[in-house]
C-alpha cells in the first residue's frame, strides 16, 4: 500500500488523524496533513481507506497495488 497526499487540496479539517494518527499528522502553523508513513503495514489498511473516503477535498490517495 503507497500512500500520497496532495497538501494543496487539504482544507485542514484533520479526520484523517483522528482516524490513523500512526499514518496522518497535521502541521501546527496551518492545520494541513502531514504524511507520517507512506507505505504503513497491512494492520491499517482499513484505518488508511476510511481516512481517504472521509477526506473532505479528496486529498488522499491510495495505492494498494
Amino acid at each position: 500500500m503507497r500512500i500520497t497526499v496532495d497538501q494543496d487540496l487539504c482544507c485542514g479539517a484533520g479526520q484523517c488523524v483522528l482516524i490513523a494518527p500512526d499514518v496522518f499528522d497535521q502541521r501546527d502553523e496551518d492545520g494541513i496533513v502531514e504524511l507520517l508513513d507512506p507505505a504503513p503495514g497491512p494492520e491499517l489498511k482499513d484505518d488508511v481507506h476510511e481516512a481517504a473516503a472521509v477526506c473532505p477535498t479528496a486529498a488522499i490517495t491510495v495505492d494498494d497495488g
